[in-house]
């Protein structure tokens, strides 16, 4: 096998455009999980997605990726020679392409202060609303243009461990697939089922009309989250950090909700109240 050496290398230029472009991430329909937590995340939960993985020289030399199994379960028979890697998670297997770059080059691929060797480029997933929106039970998180790359990244985590069904986000919404949000995700983007909706007020409505209660998180009116009877099919809606939910969106919401506070906070982080949201929606039977 070839070790690129260049990066000016076609294939190193085009990481750096999808670590940095939104564009080049939704023309190719692709994406990079960088590090060796999403790389292990990557394998056991959304091999069949991979496209290709690259490995640093001294992370091969090194054997780097001891502590993490499914990485070391891939890695442990590959031999240098080699331009594939073969993925076995559960009954599932995958084949993905391995390209090997000396370790300056891998280091001009990655956006992470201090990288660990390994770099996934991942096919986007795709969902719809109904993978979402079934006849049962139904708990969702609706989010209205959320900036912050970190604040959507921990919703995406916190959703999966609340045990949510899906994120519906608005168009204005920052990149799920940016790199800070799929780190920030700590693998659970593999996970919780999510889309973007062109028109948040429509998703509003359509939900409502198929009996999903929708709860805005909104700060000057409604009923203290805490005292609120939720609906077995609900679903909260948080706003932007800086201005909370538009009037459009609360217009279209079912029910709006508040969280109470003391002292002289104004608002909560959107994270945490989102957290605050679902968790609340976890205790529904």
């Amino acid at each position: 096998m070839e070790i690129i050496s260049s990066s000016k290398n076609e294939r190193i230029r085009n990481i750096a455009a999808l670590q940095k472009s939104k564009k080049a991430r939704n023309e190719q329909g692709l994406f990079v999980a960088e590090g060796l937590r999403i790389a292990e995340d990557t394998f056991k939960s959304a091999a069949k997605l991979l496209k290709s993985v690259y490995l640093s020289e001294s992370f091969l030399e090194k054997h780097a990726w001891s502590g993490y199994p499914a990485v070391e379960a891939t890695l442990k028979d590959y031999e240098k020679g080699q331009d594939t890697l073969n993925i076995c998670c559960g009954n599932d297997r995958s084949t993905c392409e391995c390209v090997v770059v000396k370790d300056s080059v891998f280091e001009g691929m990655c956006e992470t202060v201090t990288p660990q060797g390994i770099l996934c480029v991942v096919h986007q997933p795709e969902y719809r609303y109904e993978d979402m929106v079934g006849a049962g039970n139904v708990r969702l998180l609706l989010l209205e243009d959320i900036q912050d790359p970190g604040n959507l990244g921990t919703m995406v985590r916190t959703a999966e461990a609340a045990g949510m069904d899906g994120i519906i986000m608005s168009k204005g919404t920052v990149d799920i697939f940016s790199p800070k949000v799929i780190r920030s995700t700590m693998g659970a983007v593999y996970r919780v089922p999510f889309m973007y909706s062109d028109s948040f007020a429509d998703t509003a409505d359509r939900l409502k009309n198929d009996n999903v209660t929708v709860y805005a998180a909104y700060l000057r009116d409604g009923e203290d989250y805490e005292k609120t009877a939720y609906s077995k099919r609900s679903a909260v809606m948080i706003g932007n950090e800086g201005n909370g939910l538009s009037d459009e969106a609360v217009i279209h919401a079912s029910q709006n909700v508040f969280i109470p506070m003391e002292g002289e906070a104004e608002s909560l982080n959107a994270a945490v109240a989102a957290a605050l949201l679902m968790y609340k929606l976890r205790t529904i039977s």
